[in-house]
Order: C-alpha cells, then sequence, then structure tokens
C-alpha cells in the first residue's frame, strides 16, 4: 500500500481530541392494546442508550451530541455518518410533529367551534400506506403543518432564553392535560377493550411482529434525549445537568406514555382508534366528555408544540458543530450579531421541514425519523465502549451501570435489530441518503476538514506541557 493511501485511511480514523471540542464549548456562545409492550420495548432501549449519551455528554458537554461522540472516539468517517444521519433525523422529525400538529388544529376548530377546516388546505396531498405512494384528490398543500413551523423558526432565531421560556409555558401545560386524560379517563376504561391484550398476527401487523415494529416506530417519542444533549454549550453546568436531564426525562416521559396508552386502549377498542387525534377521539362516544376533549386538543397542541421547538432547536446546533470542524460551510457556524443565534442554518433547516410537511405523510416521515434516532443510539453505544478504552482518563460524571459491555453491547444489538425489522422501503431510503451522505463527504467535507488540525494542535500542545514539567523537575 503507497504512502498516499495509508495516509487517506488514517484521514478517515481522525479522531478529534477532546480538549478541542471543550475548549470550543468554553469560548461558544451560544396504538393498540399491545402498543404498551412497544413502548416497553422502546423505554428500555432508550434507557440503556439515555445511559450511553449521560456517560458521553459528561465527558464531551458541548454542541453535537451522537455527531461530536463518534468523531472523538471512532474518528472522522463514523463521526459523519452519524452527523449526516442527525440532519435526516431533525429535519425529517420536525415535519412529522407539524402534519401531526395540523390534523389536531384541525380536529379542534370541529370540536371547538363545529367548523370544519377545507381539507385541500389542511392536509398533505401524498398519501402512504403499506409501502405505497398516492395522490389524494382534492388536496394540495398543509398549510396549518407549515405555518406552525414558520412560527417556531421565528421564535429560535431570536435566543435560546426567549425560547425556553415559551418552551417551560407549553410543557408545564402539556403534562397537566396528560395527567387529566389518564386520571379523568380512568373511569370510562371498559376492560373488554383489553381483549385481546395482544392480537393475533395478521399480515406481518399485530402479533410479537407487531409489537416490535410498533418499538420500532414509537422510538420517534424518545428523539428528545438526543436533542437535549446537542444544547450543552447553552447548560450552566453541562457536566452535571446533561446527565440528569437526559435520565429524568426518559423516566417520567416512559411512565407517561405507557399511562397514556393504557388508559386510550380501555377507553376505546384499538380497532376504532385510527384517526388524526386518537386521544380526544376515545372520549366521543362517552357523553360528559367534551371539556375533557377540549383540554386534552389544547394540551396536544401545547405538547406538539413544545417537541418542534426542541427539534428545530437541535437541528442548527448540530449544523453549527459539524461547520466549526469544517466539514460544512463556515455559515453554518455564523452567530447572529444581535441574537447569539445561529440564524442561518436555524432558517434554512426550518425551511426545509416547512417544505416536507407541506407535502409529505406522516406515516413516512415518522418512519425515517424513528430509524434515524435507532442509528443515532446504536452508535452512541458504541462510543461509550470505545471510549471506555481509549479514553480510560478522561473525566466523567456518570458512568453507564455494569461497565461497557453490558448495557451498551445489548443496547447496540438491540437498535441495529430495530433497524433491520423496520421494513425493506424505510431501510432503502436510509441507506440512499447515507449513499448522497458520503458522496458529499468524500467531495466536500473531507478535503476541508479541520480534524487533523486540531490533532496537530492539540499533540503540539502536550509537547509544550512535557517540556514544562521536565524543566521544572530538572
Amino acid at each position: 500500500m503507497s504512502t498516499q493511501q495509508q495516509s487517506f485511511f488514517r484521514s478517515l480514523l481522525r479522531r478529534k481530541p477532546i480538549q478541542t471540542s471543550m475548549h470550543q464549548g468554553e469560548v461558544s456562545e451560544m396504538k393498540r392494546p399491545a402498543i404498551v409492550i412497544s413502548f416497553v420495548i422502546a423505554g428500555i432501549v432508550s434507557a440503556i442508550s439515555a445511559f450511553s449519551y449521560a456517560e458521553m455528554s459528561s465527558m464531551i458537554p458541548i454542541a453535537g451530541s451522537a455527531y461530536t461522540y463518534a468523531l472523538s472516539t471512532m474518528g472522522e468517517l463514523a463521526g459523519w455518518i452519524v452527523g449526516w444521519d442527525l440532519m435526516l433525523e431533525y429535519l425529517v422529525g420536525g415535519s412529522t410533529v407539524a402534519v401531526g400538529w395540523s390534523g389536531y388544529l384541525v380536529h379542534a376548530f370541529d370540536v371547538f367551534w363545529g367548523v370544519t377546516l377545507n381539507k385541500a388546505t389542511t392536509q398533505t396531498p401524498i398519501k402512504y400506506e403499506k409501502d405505497k405512494f398516492s395522490i389524494v384528490k382534492g388536496v394540495y398543500v398543509n398549510i396549518p403543518a407549515m405555518l406552525i413551523l414558520v412560527i417556531i423558526t421565528s421564535i429560535l432565531v431570536f435566543g435560546i432564553r426567549e425560547s425556553s421560556i415559551f418552551n417551560n409555558i407549553i410543557v408545564a401545560t402539556k403534562l397537566i392535560v396528560i395527567l387529566l386524560f389518564i386520571f379523568g379517563g380512568i373511569k370510562y376504561i371498559n376492560k373488554a377493550n383489553y381483549t385481546p391484550f395482544i392480537p393475533p398476527t395478521k399480515g406481518g401487523d399485530f402479533g410479537g411482529i407487531g409489537i416490535l415494529r410498533g418499538a420500532q416506530k414509537v422510538f420517534f417519542a424518545y428523539i428528545g434525549f438526543d436533542s437535549v444533549s446537542t444544547t450543552a454549550q447553552e447548560a450552566k453546568n453541562p457536566k452535571r445537568d446533561l446527565p440528569i436531564g437526559i435520565i429524568a426525562s426518559l423516566i417520567v416521559c416512559t411512565a407517561l406514555y405507557i399511562a397514556t396508552c393504557l388508559v386510550l386502549c380501555g377507553v376505546r377498542k384499538y380497532t376504532e382508534l385510527n384517526s388524526d387525534a386518537p386521544i380526544p377521539d376515545s372520549l366521543k362516544v362517552h357523553p360528559g366528555t367534551r371539556w375533557l376533549q377540549i383540554l386534552i386538543y389544547i394540551g396536544a397542541l401545547a405538547g406538539l408544540t413544545s417537541v418542534l421547538l426542541i427539534g428545530l432547536l437541535a437541528q442548527p446546533r448540530l449544523f453549527m458543530s459539524m461547520a466549526n470542524d469544517g466539514m460544512m460551510p463556515q455559515a453554518f457556524a455564523r452567530l447572529h450579531p444581535k441574537f447569539k443565534t445561529p440564524a442561518f442554518p436555524t432558517i434554512l433547516g426550518g425551511g426545509i421541514c416547512i417544505v416536507l410537511s407541506g407535502f409529505l405523510p406522516v406515516d413516512l416521515l415518522g418512519d425515517m425519523t424513528s430509524v434515524g434516532t435507532l442509528l443515532a443510539f446504536g452508535f452512541v453505544n458504541v462510543a461509550v465502549i470505545i471510549a471506555r478504552y481509549t479514553m480510560p482518563d478522561q473525566p466523567r460524571s456518570f458512568k453507564v451501570p455494569f461497565g461497557p459491555f453490558v448495557l451498551p453491547v445489548f443496547g447496540t444489538i438491540i437498535c441495529f435489530a430495530l433497524i433491520v425489522i423496520s421494513g425493506v422501503s424505510t431501510i432503502i431510503r436510509l441507506l440512499v441518503w447515507m449513499a448522497i451522505g458520503l458522496i458529499v463527504y468524500f467531495t466536500y467535507s473531507r478535503k476541508r476538514s479541520r480534524i487533523q488540525e486540531y490533532i496537530d494542535a492539540s499533540e503540539e500542545y502536550e509537547g509544550h506541557e512535557e517540556e514544562k514539567t521536565n524543566g521544572s523537575s530538572a
């Protein structure tokens, strides 16, 4: 093998020094009964991954999340693959939530005021069902989904403080309403609706395979853990706050997901829950619940808005981190002179989400988001294993329990297994996206990467420190 070839392959494995990452952080300015089991499986895998995220975020508390963890442990190529995957996850995820938000808004107008909004401008014109696309006649664009994204993107451009205040208000509203549904809906539960708890397998749906595919789909609900770690540079004490925030939010969210599903499927038969707003619709058949339906619509809209805010907050910070490493154009790393936010990637990412939400169906978008989340989780678990051996002395305020070869290995296997069963078409779309990413990397990003520059600077600094130590000891 020639020297040039050796240099090429070494460049793919060059790792960003953690000291460089730390310095950048310091100077920065910036629907069925068995669905319960699906959430349990997703919650277990997410818990394992949450431990891994907590350890890595306590080691490398800067923006970039799984991208930075892979870059610092597995090398430049792995970091790029994860970063490219996260782009898909955030952009498609925001579009998915916006389409869901639109569906709840349409139903809310009907329940609140008896107004039926025009389907032509409140639904997506493309339908995706059983791996097949079709055009919905008379439907042109989903304006509410696009509009909410315009509003959220505008809010995020103004700054993290204003965004966090807005988010705290709507998260509090969401939690109150979820608890109202859980405790208010208990008295309407019909135990017969739980039978059979696991419906028999039918055409790849229901049964054991249905539970596993359900677990893959509901991974979309756990995208927030990755989003939390992307805001590390804006946390006051990220080494302490990030692990606590990641693990605590996992416990609370999984408990609420399971409780909501149990009540939902008990209130109404699972076969009757296939709608754009299943939670309030489950109460329609029960008299005297209109007040609760109205509150649920308010909470659902608030909750989906907060998810949009977090997702669109994380996406530009990923772009910014990759741009700081030279992997993307420097325009993505510039902060707004007044608001000190990454305004350009915020507007660009929001714009892409706006277009996707206006025309693509929620099922397609949700599948792609879940697969992207699983891939990121898998890489973070691998990063923990590698970091334990390549960076054993790096300070950690949290460690994954039972060592690196128990939970991280198990989490990695399950993440990739759920990707495999996600469906051929979903996997093909993921591979196509990754192929595009590799083309971008080898034609643009690799040539402009600053990782070797960071490595050289780190080695030079360590050399100076060693000279100082030797000089003082002499």
